[in-house]
């Protein structure tokens, strides 16, 4: 099974910046959307291989909002994750499959003056934590998304100058080990331990010309998926977003 997350910054944008050929040439079984910046209602998605299309947007129009396309349909749905200060945004979607729970995440940035960071911390990292590992009792999970976080210094091109910028701070880096400490996996490490690979590029500067980039975008799973765990990918050549895909393959 293939499965991809990419945060598109804007469903109606990247319609128009290869979205389709993408999806054509990448053919995942399901995919993880971020970012909608839509409702359904105003977006018409010409895909008729992934019949089964699960949205939850922001209540904040052109905000946030999140989508799953699948060729395969799930045994339940579940928007937000039963909180409701954070479920307004639309950024978790929640779908059971026989054998796993898959949740696509568009974690909230702490902004520039690091005005979120203390609801970041406090409570969003916490309540989302404490959300999957209660799934987690039922089957194993597998999540995916902007998290909004470079863990470790290899994750970010200038990680000296970044240091409490946001998606680098001590506190999100700490959630990040949080979730690793509960037992959660991060696929990419599994295959890939060096530097240079990142999943967002500011638009400022040419960065993503000169890869100066963050990577942000995960695929987690539960310790029990390990061993059909087949690869896990950054696909930096696809364009269309600030941010690139990021891939999945697990044997089922």
């Amino acid at each position: 099974m293939k499965i991809t997350s990419w945060n598109v910054n804007g469903i109606r944008a990247v319609i128009k910046k290869g979205f389709y050929e993408f999806i054509e040439s990448d053919n995942p079984d399901i995919l993880c959307i971020q970012e909608t910046k839509a409702s359904q209602e105003q977006v018409e998605l010409n895909l008729s291989e992934y019949p089964y299309q699960y949205w939850n947007s922001a209540e904040k129009k052109g905000y946030s909002g999140t989508l799953i396309l699948s060729k395969i349909s799930a045994i339940s749905v579940k928007n937000g994750i039963d909180i409701p200060k954070h479920d307004k945004e639309g950024r978790v979607i929640t779908l059971e499959f026989e054998k796993f729970f898959l949740v696509t995440i568009y974690v909230p940035n702490s902004k520039r003056e690091l005005e979120r960071l203390d609801y970041r911390q406090k409570e969003w990292d916490i309540d989302l934590l404490n959300y999957l590992k209660k799934f987690e009792k039922k089957k194993p999970v597998i999540f995916c998304g902007d998290l909004n976080v470079a863990h470790k210094e290899i994750d970010l091109a200038n990680p000296k100058t970044n240091r409490r910028n946001a998606g680098f701070t001590d506190e999100e880096r700490e959630g990040f080990d949080n979730i690793l400490s509960a037992g959660f996996i991060d696929t990419f490490r599994e295959f890939e331990k060096g530097p240079g690979h990142y999943t967002w590029w500011s638009y400022m500067g040419h960065a993503r010309e000169k890869n100066v980039g963050w990577r942000i975008d995960y695929f987690c799973i539960s310790k029990a998926l390990r061993p059909v765990l087949e690869n896990a990918y950054i696909l930096p050549e696809v364009m269309g977003s600030d941010h690139c895909p990021v891939g999945c393959e697990l044997k089922f």
